[in-house]
């Protein structure tokens, strides 16, 4: 398959029948090659830049957020410091594969990162490599990586300053913070740097999850009975569900283990502290960015690279299309520069808006087939149009999400069940509307709209069912 530019491998056919929305596509595409690089001359550039990536984080677990069950104080000081994106999205729930559309601009299945634990494929470089080779910021990296190997000193196109200890977040993100700090504190002003904190954090909940799987019938510290959160409102859901959803609930451990409703509230409880442990970790990173002087001359963007169940849907971990596991926190602080105290609503966001987003505040072109855009015109509030939707995939490419501005589609192969949420009545998908004839032409437009995406991609015939997604029928 040959590719070229995103715009120009859409069907033309497709644009003709979707009037304006194609329109919208062509308007939000990204953009490449001369264009975008004459466009970014024009505009500052940070000395440096700070991205900051949590893992398995719910979106809404920032106490400036409207979150009352944490203390964020680290959070909550960046998200009133920048704008923060309440309408972001992993490109795809679970961390390899996550990971490889945060530090590339393609999908996970184009990298060929389907599952946990396997390499960027060779011919597409990562954002290390690309600064690397087109700017003058030295990169560096410190935390987890996992593509392929979760904590490692060889990661292609960076200098690694720590690579974590284990496994475990509450050992390794004390380890790895101290080490930024260490970096910060001693680095020059003189040469501007990329310097990537990758954190494990709030990850250790699946250790709980496996720790305390059977339900012990009793509170196991009583003292906590009047401090655990209630059970969210969507708790319950819509027995309308693909298969794949419903095997995945039943096989964790709050259905094996016969969770009552007060183990429920123990794991969000216990689930909270985790998101407080690493906030402090973030907390020594931007005090030390503060202290030595780097702070009003850098960008720092912090994301997740997938969410957590959290209960909702009587859900945990990751890998599921429900706003709580695929929805991540996205935020951007840069002084003087990035819109102050902005919380974006309206916008949608992806992972895969990473790599283009860094180049543009680099001044430099993008490498070629991004699947994601630039924010920068977002959070400068210069008046960037919405895009029409996102798309996120999940494990062994066996399903796909569309998110538009009002609705939620989601398909998984070979399985007839398709779910369609209307996300402004029904914030908590709660209700499957795609096995109501009524829906029928929202479904249809959904469909398309997948269809062109899939069309577009450049999936390497190794990825397992690639010819399938390549070309939905």
């Amino acid at each position: 398959m040959n590719n070229n530019d995103t715009t120009t491998q859409l069907n033309r056919r497709d644009f003709i029948k979707l009037g304006s929305r194609a329109a919208t596509l062509l308007a939000t595409a990204p953009l490449t090659g001369n264009v975008l690089a004459g466009r970014q001359r024009r505009k500052p550039k940070p000395k440096n830049i700070v991205l900051i990536i949590t893992d398995q984080q719910h979106c809404d677990t920032i106490s400036a957020g409207g979150c009352r069950h944490v203390r964020t104080p680290a959070l909550d000081r960046l998200k009133n410091s920048g704008v923060s994106f309440t309408q972001s999205y992993s490109a795809n729930p679970l961390c390899s594969p996550a990971r490889s559309a945060i530090f590339s601009g393609r999908t996970s299945c184009e990298c060929a990162v389907q599952v946990n634990g396997r390499p960027i494929r060779s011919d597409i470089p990562n954002l290390g490599q690309w600064f690397s080779e087109h700017t003058d910021y030295e990169t560096f990296y410190a935390g987890k990586w996992h593509l392929p190997r979760t904590y490692t000193s060889n990661i292609p196109g960076f200098k690694v300053v720590n690579t974590g200890i284990g496994g475990f977040g509450y050992l390794c993100d004390t380890v790895m913070s101290r080490a930024c700090e260490g970096f910060l504190r001693n680095r020059s002003k003189s040469k501007p740097f990329l310097l990537v904190a990758s954190f494990m954090q709030p990850h250790d909940i699946c250790e709980w999850l496996r720790l305390n799987m059977n339900n012990p019938g009793n509170l196991r510290y009583p003292e906590l009975a009047g401090a655990m959160p209630e059970l969210p409102n969507n708790f319950e859901f819509d027995e309308n569900e693909p298969d794949a959803v419903r095997r995945m609930r039943q096989g964790n451990e709050p259905f094996k283990g016969k969770w009552d409703k007060e183990q429920w509230r123990y794991y969000r409880w216990s689930y909270y502290r985790n998101i407080e442990y690493v906030d402090a970790e973030i907390g020594r990173v931007l005090q030390a960015l503060e202290d030595s002087g780097h702070l009003n001359d850098t960008l720092i963007v912090m994301t997740a690279d997938h969410g957590e169940g959290m209960g909702h849907h009587q859900m945990v971990r990751k890998s599921s299309f429900y706003d709580e596991s695929v929805r991540v926190p996205l935020l951007f602080s840069w002084p003087g520069h990035v819109a102050k105290n902005k919380t974006d609503t309206a916008h949608l966001a992806s992972g895969l808006d990473m790599m283009p987003t860094l180049c543009d505040y680099a001044g430099i072109q993008t490498p070629a087939h991004m699947r994601g855009a630039s924010l920068r015109s977002i959070l400068e509030e210069n008046g960037s149009p919405a895009r029409e939707f996102i798309v996120s995939e999940v494990t062994n490419n066996t399903g796909r999400m569309v998110r538009t501005e009002g609705f939620k589609y989601i398909a998984y192969q070979d399985n007839p069940t398709e779910q369609l949420f209307d996300m402004k009545t029904d914030p908590g998908e709660t209700k499957n509307l795609a096995v109501h004839s009524r829906s029928s032409s929202i479904l249809i437009e959904h469909r398309k709209l997948l269809k062109i995406w899939e069309n577009q991609l450049d999936v390497p015939s190794n990825v397992p069912n690639a010819e399938t997604w390549r070309h939905r029928g």
